[in-house]
């Protein structure tokens, strides 16, 4: 088979995948326990994502480098597809799970349709909480893991402390959080930059502390002060473990932002999951998860790109 064949065969799959799809969605009888939707909604997801791929496979044709990637992308799309179709099978055409627990594709992107402007305001909430978060623990995080890297007597009094208050879980600290801070609001607040802290903080010391000595020696020696050593040499030579600890750190963060929002808020994505499963309404869970795992995604291709465009001399090295 040559590369020729070979692509065309990787451009046609997902149509193959979507046809076995809405195959098994009409030729396959329900179960009749499943709840019925005003519209066969997970169809119209198929038919939306065809047309998606449809025009990137298009764009592919005049860019050439997204259309390659596209075409390697092809087969998980495929197996994607499929995995859907036979679990959609399963859960709506057979009696082999509890309805209750594992509701119909048709529910779950009925639900996600029928809800959309309430979850985005959800989203809305989370996503400033997270940033507010996110930034007070990645600035905390950075300048404590710079001195406790590069000062010794820094860290003789700092890394105890790091060590002592790092490993404990961060929902541990949540009813001291909300007994000390004012407002529910600032104790989450508090509570994620605290997740973020900690990772940051210790793959910053680590990447300055494993940073060349003859290099801070040699600038000594042309004339170089403390500040040009550390933002000139420290913190560039160490910014791969830094990435590495911000990814740690955004990880850690939602699954704190997650803990958080199912105490004492009244928005949010956490909230909404939380307020889904008390009413037993399991497609909003699943819905709820979906939001916050494609907004987590999201975000770590966005970090994943900003790290390639900062760090291009490492093209290729980092594995991660």
């Amino acid at each position: 088979m040559d590369k020729k064949q070979k692509k065309i065969i990787y451009a046609t799959l997902p149509y193959i995948g979507i046809a076995i799809s809405i195959l098994l969605y009409f030729v396959i009888p329900e179960s009749g326990k499943q709840k019925r939707t005003a519209s066969p909604y997970y169809i119209d997801l198929l038919l939306v994502t065809a047309g998606v791929l449809i025009i990137s496979q298009i764009a592919g044709i005049f860019a050439k480098e997204f259309g390659q990637k596209l075409n390697k992308k092809m087969p998980f799309y495929t197996g994607l597809i499929v995995f859907l179709a036979l679990l959609n099978t399963v859960v709506s055409k057979t009696r082999w799970l509890p309805v209750l627990y594992f509701p119909s594709l048709d529910r779950i992107t009925g639900l996600l349709w029928e809800q959309k402007f309430f979850l985005l305001k959800n989203l809305l909430f989370s996503l400033g909480l997270l940033i507010q978060g996110f930034l007070w623990g990645l600035i905390t995080g950075f300048f404590s893991g710079l001195a406790l890297g590069y000062n010794q007597k820094v860290g003789y009094w700092l890394n105890p402390v790091t060590k002592f208050l790092g490993p404990v879980p961060t929902t541990a600290w949540i009813p001291l959080a909300l007994s000390v801070f004012p407002t529910t609001h600032g104790a989450n607040v508090f509570l994620i930059a605290f997740a973020v802290w900690f990772p940051v903080t210790l793959m910053t010391a680590s990447g300055i502390q494993s940073v060349n000595k003859v290099f801070f020696e040699v600038s000594e020696t042309l004339g170089a002060n403390t500040f040009t050593k550390i933002f000139k040499i420290a913190v560039p030579a160490s910014l791969p473990q830094i990435f590495l600890g911000l990814f740690y750190g955004i990880v850690s963060s939602f699954a704190t932002l997650m803990a958080v929002e199912m105490n004492g808020n009244s928005s949010g994505i956490g909230w909404y999951i939380n307020w889904q499963k008390s009413v037993m309404q399991y497609d909003g869970v699943y819905a709820g998860l979906i939001v916050i795992a494609i907004l987590c995604s999201l975000i770590l291709t966005l970090l994943f790109k900003f790290r390639d465009k900062i760090m291009v001399w490492q093209k290729g090295v980092i594995r991660w």
